[in-house]
């Protein structure tokens, strides 16, 4: 599918509790001396044209980090951290563009390629979703549904499945055409989720 960047406005999903992080607000933490959110920022930002983040608390800091590519910060309309289904129907309410490509903030190593990929899986089968899996050496399958680009005019029926009291994105998903696109490098959608494991990944 030849869809322009400018075409598609990208979502750095940061608006969660921070649970196994001991309640620390991930996008802020530090890798290699560049916060977790910085690192998505940049990758996705050489893929899309606006670009957006989603956070719940902290905005201040999360608006300096997107200063350079003056991305808004916007907050879930939904209380008490509603899950990522709120921070994409957050972000989908404030693009100005068909397609919304979002990443979470705790992936500093997402795909290149990433809306390419994704944007080419839609195209053959008019589909309103594409998320991404990965597929290791012995066929096991590990999906990333947060890794998606969608159709910002969802944003109603999202908004309906929320206000019903649903949160499983794959459940969402499903109640649309969907596709999911197979990518090699576990490792570009590998999550850092505590502190220990950021350290370890400070020090390689």
């Amino acid at each position: 599918m030849n869809l322009p960047a400018d075409r598609i406005t990208g979502l750095v999903l940061a608006g969660g509790r921070g649970a196994r992080m001991g309640g620390a607000d991930k996008g802020l933490q530090m890798l290699q001396g560049e916060a977790l959110a910085l690192h998505v920022m940049r990758r996705l930002a050489r893929q899309v044209g606006p670009l957006l983040v989603s956070a719940n608390r902290h905005q201040d800091a999360y608006a300096a980090l997107g200063a350079p590519w003056h991305a808004a910060v916007v907050a879930d309309a939904l209380p008490d951290y509603a899950g990522p289904l709120a921070g994409l129907l957050a972000g989908m309410r404030a693009a100005r563009t068909e397609w919304l490509l979002a990443a979470p903030c705790d992936s500093p190593w997402l795909p290149s390629d990433l809306a390419l990929r994704l944007a080419e899986a839609v195209e053959p089968d008019g589909a309103d979703i594409a998320t991404a899996k990965t597929v290791n050496a012995t066929g096991e399958t590990s999906l990333h549904p947060v890794f998606v680009l969608l159709r910002t005019s969802l944003a109603d029926d999202l908004a309906a499945f929320l206000a019903a009291g649903e949160r499983k994105v794959r459940a969402w998903y499903a109640r649309h055409k969907a596709v999911e696109v197979a990518f090699a490098d576990e490792r570009a959608f590998y999550n850092i989720n505590s502190l220990q494991e950021l350290a370890e990944f400070g020090r390689a």
